[in-house]
């Protein structure tokens, strides 16, 4: 009897566990988090350590900001270094730059956060036509180059102003200029119309908070509202990573019933 029992009970141990092997294989485990205007890739310096903790590939893309296609490549390359499918996160400017990038067969969902996404054939400055200008974009200066630079004020007040003071004069010091000439650059096949996509809005005073919530629905995202400003990375990065994670859980189980838009 004792012969027959023990393969018995092993076998019956066996069948959940390969069952939760099965499951776990069918989730993203890569994730590539891009970072937008006036930011590095120090922007999600609180979120890579709650993504990794839960056992996720992570890279932290460094745009140079300089075009929209410098940006897009600089993102394949991290999409690149990763094998198997990949979770897309773009934030702000980011938002035009995964729109682009995501169209790699690699990247199984999209992630917005505070973002501009556009249509077909549309730039920067498209995409928020008809919504009246924000206080903190007023606030990007241009230097004698074209390259704009967020005033302090425009970062304790617009940018960040939910975070301490010690930790907004950080954000202010390692900015990143953005080149100006992007503003017109084009995507001319936007990723989220084949991609299952999910958008993070906030309290916004960088973009229009009304914009954000009428993208998010054009382009039929699973929606998050967070009462945060716009790097909801540094002041919310737990919420910010709840997302992401849902999106790695939930991209490859919604993108057999996404349609083209």
């Amino acid at each position: 009897m004792r012969s027959f029992a023990l393969p018995l009970v092993a076998a019956t141990l066996a069948i959940p566990t390969a069952t939760a092997r099965a499951q776990n294989t069918s989730m993203v485990r890569n994730v590539v988090l891009v970072h937008g205007a006036f930011a590095d890739g120090s922007s999600y310096d609180k979120v890579i350590p709650l993504l990794t903790k839960q056992g996720y590939n992570v890279v932290a893309v460094q745009n140079p900001l300089s075009s929209l296609s410098d940006d897009v490549a600089a993102t394949k390359r991290a999409i690149a270094r990763l094998t198997g499918p990949v979770i897309l996160v773009g934030h702000s400017w980011a938002g035009m730059v995964i729109s682009e990038a995501g169209n790699d067969p690699r990247v199984a969902g999209l992630v917005y956060i505070a973002a501009l996404v556009p249509d077909t054939g549309q730039s920067a400055n498209d995409v928020t036509k008809g919504y009246p200008p924000t206080p903190g974009l007023q606030q990007a200066k241009p230097d004698s180059e074209g390259f704009l630079w967020m005033t302090r004020q425009g970062i304790d007040q617009d940018f960040v102003p939910d975070l301490p003071a010690a930790e907004r004069a950080i954000v202010f010091a390692t900015q990143g200029p953005w080149n100006s000439k992007a503003l017109s650059d084009r995507v001319m096949m936007p990723a989220w119309k084949t991609k299952p996509s999910w958008f993070i809005a906030v309290n916004d005073r960088m973009l229009p908070p009304d914009y954000e919530h009428a993208v998010a629905k054009r382009i039929g995202a699973t929606t998050t509202t967070l009462t945060s400003g716009h790097v909801p990375m540094l002041s919310q990065p737990q919420a910010v990573a709840n997302v992401i994670i849902d999106a790695a859980k939930n991209a490859t189980k919604t993108a057999a019933g996404t349609v083209v838009r």
